[in-house]
This record gives structure tokens, sequence and C-alpha cells, in this order.
């Protein structure tokens, strides 16, 4: 199937402000684009791109004041399937996780894993190890927080999100991959595209979607507390420990924003 995506986000700087974009899709999507994925900037600036750590692509300009708008289009393959389930795979121990998946057992700036310690092991210490421990997890987040728009915090962590019982996505996939990291599985942070694609039509206006992956059986599966049921044509942009990693944008300077459009639909061939 193919799925035709895009945004078109626009800022009002009152001065040059330096930007670094995460908004282009992971570089692992690369090879499934049917179409060129170009970012187009109005008024056009100088841009340069560089991959991260975690192999997202980033983009850094320079806004210059007013109005100032991004914005892409762009059709890309999927399978079609719905998210991979594997309730047989495994918990790896610690001793055995490859080195580079240690950093996602570590608490981060909105996965706040101290106070939710004991909390974790109280609600999931009896459940199965492996698939099942995080799908308990998922259960429990998914009942746990109230979901709407009007939530959104910018500064809600996971522990936060615990207490206020309410947010948006990125709040249920903090909450989410800090339980399992409290579990001793490695879980990250991932944003993207997700589409109402064989679910009823939302009629909210489309948005930027948040899940998580966790590291059982030797392989990252994904994973999605706020829906909680396997989904089809996640399109993913960036990977990390929590949102400070992935942000659409981060400005060093004040802007406002004007404009926030996102595009997610199937082609019907």
């Amino acid at each position: 199937m193919k799925i035709r995506a895009g945004y078109e986000i626009s800022y009002d700087c009152t001065q040059p402000t330096p930007m670094l974009l995460v908004l282009s899709v992971h570089a692992s999507r690369l090879p499934d684009l049917a179409s060129p994925q170009h970012i187009v900037f109005d008024p056009v600036v100088p841009v340069t791109h560089y991959r991260d750590g975690f192999d997202n692509i980033c983009t850094r300009i320079v806004a210059p004041p007013g109005r100032f708008t991004v914005a892409t289009n762009f059709l890309i393959h999927d399978t079609g399937l719905p998210d991979p389930t594997a309730p047989d795979a495994p918990q790896v121990p610690v001793e055995q996780l490859p080195d580079d998946v240690l950093v996602f057992l570590l608490g981060s700036r909105y996965c706040d894993t101290e106070p939710l310690l004991d909390t974790a092991w109280k609600l999931f210490g009896n459940t199965p190890i492996g698939w099942a421990r995080v799908q308990a997890i998922c259960d429990h987040v998914h009942q746990h927080i109230e979901f709407g728009y009007h939530h959104a915090n910018s500064w809600r962590t996971a522990y936060g999100g615990y207490n206020d019982k309410r947010g948006v996505c990125r709040d249920f996939a903090h909450l989410a991959i800090t339980f399992c990291r409290c579990m001793n599985i490695p879980a990250r942070y991932c944003t993207g595209y997700l589409g109402d694609i064989g679910v009823p039509i939302d009629p909210a206006p489309m948005d930027f979607s948040a899940w998580f992956e966790a590291y059982l059986g030797g392989r990252w599966y994904t994973f999605d507390a706020r829906h909680n049921h396997p989904r089809i044509g996640r399109i993913l942009m960036a990977r990390g420990r929590d949102a400070t990693d992935v942000a659409i944008s981060t400005s060093f300077g004040a802007t406002t924003l004007a404009k926030f459009e996102v595009v997610t639909d199937e082609v019907v061939e």
C-alpha cells in the first residue's frame, strides 16, 4: 500500500532564530519512499542536515523575522500489515544486553525512573517476564491516563503523568517507557505519522503520534500504550530516550506557532 504524508507548520519569529528540526522520515524508512521528500521553506533559507546518535535526520536552519513556514508532502510504501507481535519474546538479562541498548535502561529528562521504581515493582513484579510484562504495562497505562489534546503539557514527566492521570500520546509513551526501564526492560521513545488506517476515522485534527519500542528477544518491538492494539501504517520519524531527543522543532529564541497541519492518508489505487 501507499500512504501520502506531510505537514505545513508556520512560526512567527521576532528576530533571526536558529532552529533544529527533526521532521524527516527516519533513515530506516528512506528506502520506502515512493516520491522525494523535499522540505520546502518559505521564505527560502540555507539548510544543513546531519544524523544524530540515534540515526535521526536532523535539519539546521536560521528562521528569518516574520512568518516562516516549513512544509513537505510525499508518498511512502508500507506493508499494510499491523505492528508485529511476539507473545513468546523473552526479556533479555541486563548482563546480556548489547552495549548500545543499555542507554535505554537509564532515566532521562521525561522518563524519571527514580520516583516510579517502587511503584513499578509493586504493579508489575508478579507479571510474567517478557512480552506479557510489557503488555501488562501498556494495559495499565492505557487505563490509567485519560487522553485529551487539552491535557497537553510540555513540562510533564512520566511521574507527572502518573500523578495527573491525563495527557496526550507522549505522556502514555513516557510512562510506559519509564515502567519498562524500572523493570530492567530497555525502552525507547518514537515519534512519527500514524493515520486512521484500518480504524474508525478520528474527527480531531491530525497530529504527529508518539509510541515506544521495547527490546525483547534480541530485537525491538513496537508498543503503543495510548491505542493499545497493533496499528497499520506507522511512519517513523525519530527515536530517542524521550521527547527531548525527537522534538519536531527546537528554537533557540522566541517563536510562536502560527499554523500546524499534518496529513497521513492511505492512497486508494
